[in-house]
């Protein structure tokens, strides 16, 4: 143990005679050389000449130094590391290397404990402790604890840069930066990170990046208390503090901080991408959002979730991923206290409250809130349809269509409902589901006050009172207020009859009409009145007959004031005063208000008599004559 110290204290006094040296070097005279005395006053031994036949006359207090310093010229390193191969001058420096592979650290700062493996690298550490600078530039007067950082600065002043790449010729100021330039000719990054086996060039860049798995966050604000995992960040962050703003854009009067931050944003006007991928041509305008890009092309996913094991090509993702798991929703709307998981969701929400639609079509005018939806749309003008379905071969504008439309073929319903455990394709879907639990419907026409569940009912309702009729057939011009409509319509032209009755063999382009139509045979009436007990067929009809006990009539005639429960009824009565009759029997030209009229007219020519008396087997054109020869046999009195 003894011997150790010893060796620890020679190693020292050794350490601090070369930090004395490299002190000297302050000195040095025009002529470039170096003198030094010895303590007592002895004489000085020195060489004339180095390697390349110039005069070095560097001078030492001994002649075994001398001789050490002398290898320095004949490049000679006879001591070997029997571990690893590399070659020292002195045993010294190869008993300073061998603590890289024991991992030993003698030398021990006593206010931090914090331990290294040779007495200089400790003595430059007690610098942090002590605020001593002892190495000044005399051009700056800016002051640094270790020559080496010295030696690097002047360098700036100078302009010298001595590490030069053998194969391109460029130069560095320092040998780490040569280092890191090489990886570019040989691709080697040899330090591994263990856990998710990203390769670096330098071990400060592997300790930089653990911190995405530890999440450690080692620099902090000392004025707001905020911790970042870089020094670059919390220098930007500070200038928040500061108020500093350099870099101001003569466009749009943004200010910056930073340089490159600054030129990133000028690219937004200019809407130059220098950045290009060579698989796809897609082109970026940031070199790290190329980086990313370039994963889905290597399939390379460095960032799992170790949840789900979900996986994804940045840690910003992952992040992001994982708040889905924890529920985290770190960014409120201040207007309606609604919180998103990111920043991106909360900008695009508060467009709701400011009505800011900042993407515009070129072609039409139309505009939208976000960006991703003027895309879209743009595809309506171009017909553009990217994404096709590989099993029935249907394409789709969005690939969110798409994706919802995968789940016909997989039969996929992932939105449950928590209350019913009743599953759905679509949220949408679930949402509107939900309503039949909760009652609630928070979008209000404000013209009837009635109440929707989504927006998108909402849109198509306000058409019952501005008469809008968007969609228009293509073949005879007629429109209608929603695409399903038009799609009804479209099959009298295609002549499509899916759905066929197979007792009146009467056919149906819809299921839902069908199985309405056939309600007409079973006389199944399943939607009750909790008033009057009267039964309905279908639940629209159910909704018009309330109006009679609500005494509700949303449609007035403007003409005579007449009001009605549906729009259908207000239209049909219009035509009393309009004096139209649009539906025209073919046989003899004879006009009807309503296709009702005009089919009971039809059964006159037909000789169709549907409505049977079941006691006496008499035959009727319409319902109501049944109704009528029925209290013949009931004896009932109008």
């Amino acid at each position: 143990m003894m011997e150790v110290n010893k060796e620890s204290q020679a190693e020292g006094n050794d350490a601090v005679e070369k930090h004395q040296d490299v002190k000297t070097i302050q000195n040095v005279s025009r002529k470039g050389t170096l003198r030094t005395r010895d303590k007592k006053g002895g004489e000085e031994v020195g060489h004339m000449r180095n390697h390349s036949g110039e005069k070095c006359e560097k001078t030492y207090r001994n002649k075994k130094q001398l001789v050490q310093h002398m290898k320095t010229h004949t490049g000679e390193k006879p001591f070997t590391c029997d571990q690893c191969g590399k070659s020292f001058t002195s045993t010294s420096g190869l008993k300073k290397h061998l603590r890289t592979h024991t991992g030993e650290k003698p030398f021990m700062c006593q206010q931090c404990e914090k331990r290294y493996r040779d007495n200089g690298s400790l003595q430059v550490h007690m610098r942090i402790h002590t605020g001593e600078k002892p190495y000044a530039c005399d051009q700056c007067e800016k002051s640094f604890a270790c020559a080496s950082n010295f030696r690097t600065h002047v360098r700036i002043h100078t302009g010298e840069k001595p590490f030069t790449c053998i194969q391109c010729g460029k130069s560095f100021k320092t040998k780490t930066h040569l280092k890191r330039h090489m990886s570019i000719h040989t691709g080697e990054k040899p330090i591994v990170c263990r856990q998710c086996e990203k390769s670096f060039i330098t071990a400060d860049q592997l300790k930089c990046h653990m911190r995405v798995h530890t999440g450690e966050k080692p620099f902090t604000c000392i004025q707001c208390g905020t911790s970042f995992k870089t020094k670059t960040h919390l220098k930007r962050h500070m200038s928040v503090h500061t108020g500093q703003e350099t870099f101001m854009c003569h466009e749009c009067e943004k200010s910056f901080t930073s340089k490159d931050a600054f030129q990133v944003h000028m690219r937004t006007h200019t809407r130059v991408k220098p950045f290009s991928c060579h698989q796809c041509e897609k082109n970026f305008g940031y070199e790290s959002t190329l980086k990313i890009h370039m994963r889905i092309h290597t399939g390379e996913n460095l960032h799992s979730c170790k949840q789900c094991g979900k996986s994804f090509t940045c840690d910003s993702s992952l992040t992001i991923h994982m708040r889905t798991h924890t529920g985290e929703k770190p960014f409120m709307c201040y207007q309606c206290n609604k919180s998103f998981r990111t920043t991106s969701a909360l900008m695009k929400h508060s467009r709701i409250h400011t009505g800011e639609k900042p993407y515009a079509c070129d072609q039409c005018g139309k505009s939208y809130t976000e960006k991703g939806n003027l895309q879209i749309h743009k595809r309506t003008h171009t017909g553009e349809k990217p994404f096709m379905c590989h099993q029935c071969e249907m394409s789709f504008r969005s690939t969110s269509n798409l994706k919802r439309h995968m789940r016909v073929h997989t039969g996929e319903k992932p939105f449950t409902c928590i209350q019913c455990g009743k599953s759905f394709q679509t949220k949408i879907n679930l949402k509107r589901h939900m309503s039949i639990h909760t009652g609630e419907k928070p979008i209000v026409c404000r013209q009837c006050e009635k109440s929707f569940i989504t927006a998108d009912q909402l849109k198509c309702h306000m058409r019952v009172h501005t008469g809008d009729k968007p969609f228009t057939c293509i073949q005879c011009g007629t429109s209608f207020k929603t695409k399903t409509h038009l799609k009804r319509h479209m099959s009298v032209h295609t002549g499509q009859e899916t759905f066929m009755c197979h007792e009146c063999e009467k056919s149906f382009t819809s299921k839902d009409a069908f199985q309405v139509h056939m309600k007409t045979h079973t006389r199944v009436k399943p939607f009750s009145c909790h008033q009057c007990e009267k039964n309905f067929r279908r639940e629209s009809t159910l909704k018009i007959h309330m109006r009679i006990h609500t005494g509700e009539n949303l449609h007035s005639c403007k003409q005579c004031g007449k009001s009605f429960t549906c729009h259908s009824s207000l239209t049909i009565h219009m035509r009393t005063h309009t004096g139209e009759k649009p539906f025209m029997c073919y046989q003899c030209n004879k006009s009807f208000r309503t296709t009702d009229a005009l089919m009971k007219h039809s059964r006159i020519h037909t000789g169709e008599k549907p409505y049977a008396c079941d006691q006496c087997g008499k035959s009727f054109i319409c319902a109501s004559n049944l109704r009528r020869h029925m209290r013949n046999h009931t004896g009932q009195k109008p």
